[in-house]
């Protein structure tokens, strides 16, 4: 897109934090310039914006956020259509409850599956514990279109990247998970979802 856009997102092209802020941005249709950043070579205006040097980091005018989370509250709440949160405060905090689950239960074993300096037992662990904790929760994929929602959420688009990335986790989900698997052939297959994605991440399938 034209450099000219004054909000800018700085992101990894295979990482899943910077993929759940690139479905929020194209779930709302908002105009931003993609900036493709490959780890350890941060351009300067990225470490001038971000003193942390992470990724992704999105940039409005004066603005420069670069947690996650925080970025995509953000825009839930600077472009708020489609809304992507509940109205009411109770079903708010659940979403930010069940994004944190996410976080804390599947983010974790997914970053050490990634991550090149673990060593290989903790890995087979990890996916182990991910795939059975996967299907676990799989029934509950069987009540709603989306996660526990009958509309889109952040939660989903936390979750979603995870999912696109099992193959890459050399996991496999079985059977018995079949209302989640159901559930990400629906979700992959929205616009939003295929725009959402890189390069890389769609050489990941």
């Amino acid at each position: 897109m034209a450099a000219t856009n004054r909000l800018a997102c700085y992101s990894d092209a295979a990482d899943h934090y910077s993929h759940r802020v690139r479905i929020v941005l194209a779930e709302k249709s908002v105009v931003v310039e993609i900036i493709d950043v490959e780890q350890g070579r941060f351009p300067n205006k990225l470490l001038e914006a971000n003193p942390y040097g992470t990724l992704p980091t999105l940039v409005d005018r004066d603005l420069a956020l670069y947690e996650p989370t925080v970025i995509m509250e953000y825009l839930e709440e600077r472009y708020p259509h489609p809304p992507l949160m509940p109205v009411y405060p109770v079903a708010r905090g659940n979403t930010r409850l069940l994004m944190h689950r996410i976080q804390r239960d599947w983010c974790s074993l997914v970053d050490l599956i990634l991550d090149p300096r673990s060593k290989e037992p903790a890995r087979v662990q990890a996916r182990k514990e991910l795939r059975e904790s996967l299907t676990g929760v799989s029934p509950l994929f069987a009540e709603k279109p989306f996660f526990l929602s009958d509309e889109l959420s952040l939660v989903d688009c936390c979750l979603l990247p995870i999912l696109w990335r099992l193959p890459l986790l050399g996991i496999e989900l079985p059977r018995p998970a079949k209302p989640l698997l159901d559930y990400m052939d629906r979700q992959f297959a929205r616009e939003s979802f295929r725009q959402s994605l890189s390069s890389v991440e769609r050489a990941m399938r």
